[in-house]
């Protein structure tokens, strides 16, 4: 399967807001939220804010002539940790397993050799196994376990941190 993967924009937001709500809605509990994603003004308005704001990247994955996947960026503010960088991974279901997480993984990597990011962080949730053999294989190591970190709903749970060192070239 071939996927395009670039650089969000504000035409996207309809799309994003319609991968977030799938992946959302999935029995499994893959992402945070459960009850939707925020509405596509509020999508679009944050992709239109990214064109002027460097620490912060969103990147799209395409196939089929439509939106499959989304990666989110953004550096830490404090000083003392600008050079790590929180990222978030969703691909829609029937896409999985076909490379479409690695490429965009990749689109982050270059980005963050680009803004001067040293190390890429995401937090997964300990029953998704598929996400965790992917962070894995690409080079990401578990750093810590957080236990009830992340409310979903009406229940506490807990996430795992991974980090991925970005060599620079």
């Amino acid at each position: 399967m071939t996927a395009t993967v670039r650089r969000a924009e504000p035409g996207d937001a309809a799309a994003l807001v319609a991968l977030g709500s799938e992946v959302g809605r999935e029995p499994e509990g893959w992402l945070i939220t459960s009850n939707g994603w925020r509405g596509v003004g509020d999508e679009r308005r944050y992709l239109r804010a990214l064109r002027r704001y460097p620490h912060a990247a969103v990147f799209v994955a395409e196939a089929d002539g439509r939106i499959v996947g989304r990666l989110s960026l953004a550096r830490d503010r404090h000083p003392a940790s600008s050079h790590v960088a929180d990222l978030g991974l969703m691909v829609a279901a029937p896409y999985r397993r076909h490379g479409i997480g690695r490429a965009l993984l990749e689109a982050a990597v270059e980005w963050a050799r680009e803004t001067g990011v040293r190390k890429l962080e995401l937090h997964v949730f300990p029953h998704n196994e598929p996400a965790i053999r992917l962070y894995e294989g690409f080079g990401f190591e578990r750093e810590g376990y957080r236990r009830a970190h992340y409310r979903r709903g009406s229940e506490y749970v807990d996430a795992i941190l991974m980090a991925y060192e970005v060599e620079a070239r």
